[in-house]
């Protein structure tokens, strides 16, 4: 992951801790409203973090990433199922492809 800066954020306690921005650039509220193509142009592919007053409040990311993240979540997901089924204490059943 990328860091390219931090800002200054308040925590629930109340102090100010430095939170990093994942993105190798970044752009206004306003500059994606007043000319989102010329940004996704611009970005080349790599990630934008969009700001409101100097904090992030959204990523725009190309496709290409933005499916890869839902890859590698499914993924996860499927990884947490496997693990959970291997270990709930029922004897696993073997099977080949054929089988299925």
């Amino acid at each position: 992951m990328l860091k390219l800066a931090l800002y200054l954020e308040r925590n629930i306690s109340g102090e100010r801790v430095m939170q990093p921005i994942f993105a190798t650039q970044t752009a206004s509220i306003s500059e994606l409203k007043n000319n989102p193509s010329a940004l996704i142009k611009q970005s080349d592919g790599e990630s934008i973090a969009i700001l409101n007053h100097n904090k992030p409040v959204a990523y725009l990311v190309s496709t290409d990433v933005f499916e890869r993240m839902m890859e590698a979540m499914d993924d996860m997901a499927l990884s947490q199922t496997v693990s959970a089924r291997l270990n709930d204490g029922q004897i696993p059943i073997k099977v080949t492809l054929d089988d299925l």
